[in-house]
């Protein structure tokens, strides 16, 4: 098929010590699998409860009648920017019936983000570049951004060209700068929200974190979002991109990527176990064995060659054992890094949605609410053939703030019942879309991601998939890929990557990096797994170089004054 090449032979491993151990199942530890079995390694994936991690979608048991198919559920719903490199090479090498790219084909524009206010209008963005061409100066980049978000956010000039400036200061500061200065301050600080205005504050300090990382701008390492920001609103001509800023699957997750995906890894002789790594042995500097217990609850030793760890950071500090931190002593810094909480639920709908061609972040909902309206996108997928017949859309949000009081219960989220979880959601979507909020009669039924569960003796919920947030200051706590232990590589999406985010981005390319690593450890001759930088205007690399001398010199990049 062409676009989709898969095998490049066992000519690539080494001689000898060709098993490799993958812990865990989901987009880094398929990803790692993926790369490994290609080069000829023996892999065996160990995965404790599904493939595909939080990537997977997820059938809602029960729901079909009929002979239809149970209706998709998800952990949360799928976003794949147009920064995106390595996920998309990926997709291009997993075959898909009637697709000359594979499953990249399954891949669709959405063509606008709609961000909704509760008592005033809404902003609707188009997804598109901000114009064809860059621009020669810094005050051209102020005024080019500067108009973008003005019109496309509705939103004072004053307050815009100073966000462009902002973003100025971070896109021409040198790297030393963006991990010494940056690094170390939160998001809502460098914007400076709390003089600007209340939209201000919503738009680019709040609801930008929020969006695309999940995070509290109070909390999060400007460097991780203003490389965000340089990529979404630094990069008018998208140069570099795989595609258009937003795209999202064209069916489920599981259909129209998953699925065809494990198909792929088993043709290339991949093994998968279900089970869960319970330990790691150290003998002489390496992992001499792991210990596991399978799906029956029987425990199991398992010996390999090479051990890679694609399990969540609370998994792997878990698994860090005295032993272990003596070889690896940074690894005691995992203690430190922060994870809360991101779940999605998934609303069924009797009549399709009408409310944005693409992701509508909710700005003012108290649990951060964002969605999108599945059903336009899916054209191999309809929902009316699932279920129970009379299911039209599926309305997909995720919550992000499980602290915060909602006003229907006055609860956060996590002291919440699910049925109340759903209600309140609903109670929130509705009051911030007004004239093109789905009607209480449209609601069908509901499903909440399952690793959300309810304790009715101590009256809140736990949470088996927290999120990794990018806190000011976590990059320390970060462990490279590979360190002291020879043979154990990490993949998880805390390591520390390029793009810098606890995405399926971010564990792509960690196992493409842990890869990478073993190959050395193995003397492979195999060709290296192809790893992607973010974008940088070329246009402000003059600038860059003088920020490091003024950086060295203990001075403020040159635009960071008061506009």
């Amino acid at each position: 098929m062409a676009g989709a090449t898969v095998w490049r032979g066992p000519r690539a491993a080494a001689e000898a010590g060709r098993r490799v151990a993958v812990f865990g199942g989901g987009v880094a530890g398929l990803t790692a699998a993926h790369e490994l079995a290609e080069r000829g390694f023996e892999v065996t994936v160990y995965e404790r409860r599904a493939l595909g991690g939080k990537a997977r979608s997820i059938p809602v048991a029960g729901s079909g009648r009929d002979g239809r198919p149970d209706l998709p559920g998800e952990h949360g719903f799928r976003f794949f920017p147009g920064f995106y490199r390595h996920i998309p090479d990926t997709m291009r090498r997993i075959p898909f019936p009637g697709n000359e790219n594979g499953v990249w084909d399954n891949l669709v524009p959405a063509a606008e983000a709609r961000f909704a206010r509760q008592g005033a209008d809404d902003t609707i963005v188009p997804m598109r570049s901000g114009g064809a061409r860059g621009w020669a100066t810094p005050d051209d980049f102020r005024q080019t951004v500067g108009s973008v978000i003005a019109t496309s956010a509705k939103m004072p000039m004053a307050d815009a060209l100073y966000f462009a400036n902002r973003l100025l200061v971070f896109d021409t500061s040198c790297d030393a700068r963006r991990f010494g200065q940056w690094e170390h301050v939160p998001w809502r600080d460098f914007v400076g929200a709390a003089g600007r205005s209340r939209e201000f504050r919503a738009l680019l300090s709040r609801t930008l974190t929020t969006l695309l990382v999940a995070a509290k701008d109070e909390q999060a390492s400007t460097r991780t979002i203003g490389a965000m920001g340089e990529q979404f609103l630094g990069n008018p001509r998208e140069i570099g991109n795989d595609g258009p800023l937003d795209r999202v699957l064209d069916g489920p997750t599981n259909e129209a990527w998953i699925d065809p995906w494990v198909r792929l890894l088993r043709e290339l002789g991949v093994r998968f176990e279900t089970a869960e790594v319970r330990g790691l042995d150290v003998r002489d500097g390496r992992i001499a064995s792991a210990r596991i217990v399978d799906g029956s609850g029987a425990a199991h030793t398992v010996a390999a060659d090479y051990f890679v760890l694609a399990v969540p950071v609370e998994a792997t500090r878990a698994l860090c054992t005295p032993e272990i931190l003596a070889v690896r002593p940074e690894l005691a810094a995992l203690d430190r890094l922060v994870v809360d909480w991101m779940a999605g639920i998934q609303l069924y709908l009797r009549r399709p949605a009408q409310i944005a061609r693409g992701h509508v972040a909710y700005v003012d909902s108290p649990w951060s609410l964002t969605s999108i309206a599945q059903g336009q996108f899916w054209s191999r997928t309809r929902l009316s053939e699932r279920g129970d017949g009379t299911v039209q859309d599926c309305l997909s949000v995720d919550i992000s703030d499980w602290n915060t009081p909602g006003p229907l219960f006055g609860k956060p989220a996590k002291e919440c019942t699910h049925d109340e979880i759903a209600r309140e959601v609903w109670a929130q979507l509705r009051a911030h879309l007004a004239d093109v909020a789905p009607r209480d009669d449209d609601l069908h039924s509901w499903f909440l991601d399952p690793g959300i569960a309810w304790d009715a003796e101590r009256r809140r919920n736990s949470n088996a998939d927290p999120l990794l947030i990018n806190t000011a200051g976590s990059w320390a706590a970060r462990p490279q890929s590979h360190g002291g232990l020879e043979n154990l590589f990490l993949a998880g999406d805390y390591v520390r990557t390029n793009v810098d985010l606890a995405t399926m981005e971010g564990a792509s390319e960690a196992a493409r990096t842990a890869v990478n690593a073993l190959l050395d450890v193995a003397g492979s001759n195999a060709d290296r797994c192809r790893l992607f930088t973010l974008y940088r205007a070329a246009e402000l690399e003059p600038l860059r170089r003088t920020d490091a001398d003024r950086y060295a010199a203990g001075r403020p990049n040159l635009f960071d004054i008061a506009i």
